[in-house]
């Protein structure tokens, strides 16, 4: 038990150190680009009326699905040689429908940036 407040304390201590060194260390000269907000790709300072694409976000929320589907697959190749003839083909499925939606976007032009 010691051992984890030991291990607890050096995180604090190093997190510290790293904060204050970046502080220190770190440049601190402001130009009108870098302390501008920044709105998703396109320019902050216009017409808020202004329609803009949708597509950063569509693609944005495509690598998110796609990305939480291929994390399903770690536990499954950790534990490829026990598990039975039902689980290997269940992610065969799996994956088969994955592909056929990654296609389907394709042909849709979801994965188009314009």
């Amino acid at each position: 038990m010691i051992n984890l407040f030991i291990f607890f304390f050096l995180i604090f201590i190093l997190a510290g150190l790293f904060i204050f060194l970046s502080f220190l260390i770190g440049e601190k000269i402001p130009d009108r680009e870098k302390v501008s907000a920044y709105e998703c790709g396109f320019a902050p300072f216009n017409f808020l009326g202004r329609p803009f694409s949708i597509r950063f976000f569509l693609i944005g929320i495509l690598f998110l699905i796609f990305d939480l589907e291929i994390s399903f697959f770690f536990p499954w190749c950790v534990l490829y040689n026990s598990t039975a003839p039902f689980g290997f083909w269940t992610m065969i499925g799996f994956f088969f429908v994955l592909v056929l939606g990654l296609i389907y976007e394709w042909v849709m032009g979801g994965l188009e940036w314009e």
